[in-house]
């Protein structure tokens, strides 16, 4: 069982993606990016990789499950 490990944002969008989001848009200070009804803020792009605490949040606020994101 494998756990989540930091991500670029590159692969992150990359990912949310695959998962039937659509974007990034531009919105406010923040990127977002769309799936149905649910809108997700992003991070502004940085050199460093996004963080497990901080992508546990966006998955939380996205509504997808760690097996869901892990292809499990």
């Amino acid at each position: 069982m494998a756990g989540l490990s930091p991500i670029s944002y590159r692969k992150l969008v990359q990912r949310l993606r695959e998962l039937g989001f659509e974007g990034p848009y531009a919105g406010g200070r923040h990127p977002q990016m769309r799936r149905g009804d649910l809108t997700v803020i992003l991070p502004n792009p940085h050199q460093g990789d996004i963080g497990v605490g901080l992508l546990r949040r966006i998955l939380r606020q996205a509504g997808v499950s760690r097996e869901e994101w892990l292809g499990e």
